[in-house]
Formats: structure tokens, C-alpha cells, sequence
């Protein structure tokens, strides 16, 4: 059985997206009204233990992501397509290219985690370890990522979506992935020339165009950055119609 997704479009260029730590299939709906599902079809992924994917059992790591977005294409057809990750799938993006290079038009990560991982440590590695069974640590993670700047009913809009739509379990296991996988030897041996273009937000702190300058730019030959003005973490939610048009036209480029 293949992960539950949700589809926009029915275009001849498929895409799939893959969902961030706080997210699920239906993280993207705010920009969704803005796609041209005339051109694509978009297919939005639940991982394991997220969304429609509540309660199915896994090992809850990149390769796996990476492993049952591929079966999902299978299932759907699609002999090439796109894929646009977002933060953590980003990373699973990454594993995604080394395993089936050929069946990749391009790529798309959106304040992506990096396949070296990232490195936390002290009081920042226990807030993330604690958000796995407390609201109030997704929350500031939230506000952080974002700057600090966004109103606090969406704060709290934001931390309670991602309470209901992931399992602890799954959410726990996806921080120990994202941030402890390394695997950028094999990206830089691999030397992808798959088109990739990395969208960061102005406003995040961490997932910052200085990282994707030492990371995906200088591991993907065909890589270019591009900075949302006014956005941070979750540009789906903070900039939506400009999320859509960097993601469209670069996918529409020849």
C-alpha cells in the first residue's frame, strides 16, 4: 500500500511534494489555489505517522521518505516528475535524487535541511527533543524559525496543527533523522546535475541563504538560490502567491 497524498492538478508534468516536520499533506494548502494544475499535478505525500499516515508503523528516516515517495510514482504512473520538498524534505529530496537520479526532472527545496543534517546542542537540541510531547516547544520553535514576528494566533494555529496531524512517536523519530543523518558525501560524489533550486525565507535564522551557499549550492552543479522577501521558515503560510510563482517558474524554465 502507498502513502495517502493529496493531488492538485492533473498536468502532464508531475510533481511531488514532500512535507516538513511540522506539516503533512495539506501544509501547502494556503498556496494551492494559486497552481496551475493545467501544467502539473501536484501530489502532496503524507510520511509515515503524519496525516492520512497516522498510526502506520516505520522506521521514520529519510531513506524511507525518500523510498515511498518513489513507491507512491510507481502507483501513480509517473515514469518522470518533479519534486519540491520542504524543510526536512528537503533532505529527503536529496536521498530521493541519489536513488533514482534519472527519473528526476528537477528539484525544488524550500528552506530545506541540508543532507549533512544540523547540528544542535544544549538547551536549543532539548527544545526540539521536548516538542515531540509539548504543544508549547513546537511553538517556540515555530516563532523562532519565523523570526519572531508573526501574530501569536497563528502561532498557536500553527503548533496545534502540527500536534493533531503527526503522531509523538513519528515526530520524535523525524528530529533524530533530520538533524543526525549525514549523508552530503555521497551527494558530492554523485554529482547531481539534476536543475535544484533552494528558496529560503529572509526572516529564518537557521535554514539561511549562507547555509545553502556551503551546502546546496556548492554540491549541485545546476543549483541557484532565490530569498523570499518577508518570509522565514514557512513560506506556504507566510508568502503563499510567491512561494507558488519561484516554485512555477522554475519548473516551467527549459
Amino acid at each position: 500500500m502507498h502513502n495517502s497524498y493529496h493531488r492538485v492538478g492533473h498536468g502532464p508534468h508531475a510533481v511531488i511534494v514532500l512535507h516538513g516536520w511540522f506539516g503533512d499533506a495539506q501544509a501547502f494548502a494556503p498556496m494551492e489555489a494559486a497552481l496551475d494544475g493545467g501544467a502539473f499535478s501536484y501530489v502532496f505525500m503524507d510520511n509515515r505517522g503524519y496525516g492520512g499516515m497516522r498510526g502506520m508503523a516505520g522506521d521514520y528516516s529519510m531513506d524511507e521518505v525518500a523510498t515511498d515517495a518513489l513507491a507512491l510514482a510507481d502507483a501513480l504512473g509517473f515514469a518522470t516528475f518533479s519534486v519540491v520538498g520542504h524543510s526536512m524534505g528537503g533532505m529527503a529530496l536529496e536521498r530521493l535524487a541519489l536513488l533514482a537520479p534519472l527519473r528526476l526532472r528537477k528539484l525544488v527545496a524550500v528552506a530545506p535541511v541540508p543532507s549533512c543534517g544540523v547540528a544542535l546542542e544544549g538547551a536549543a537540541r532539548q527544545l526540539f527533543l521536548d516538542a515531540s510531547a509539548n504543544v508549547d516547544a513546537r511553538r517556540s520553535i515555530i516563532d523562532r524559525s519565523t523570526g519572531g514576528r508573526l501574530p501569536a494566533t497563528w502561532l498557536d494555529w500553527k503548533a496545534q496543527y502540527s500536534w493533531a496531524s503527526s503522531d509523538p512517536a513519528a515526530f520524535a523519530a523525524y528530529f533524530l533523522a533530520w538533524s543526525g543523518t549525514d549523508f552530503s558525501e555521497e551527494v558530492k560524489a554523485a554529482h547531481t546535475a539534476l536543475p535544484l533550486l533552494a528558496l529560503v525565507g529572509e526572516h529564518d535564522p537557521r535554514f539561511d541563504a549562507a547555509l545553502m551557499r556551503r551546502t546546496y549550492l556548492a554540491w549541485y552543479p545546476q543549483a541557484r538560490l532565490e530569498v523570499l522577501a518577508t518570509a522565514g521558515h514557512y513560506p506556504m503560510n507566510e508568502t503563499p502567491l510567491a512561494l507558488a510563482a519561484s516554485i512555477e517558474a522554475f519548473l516551467s524554465a527549459q
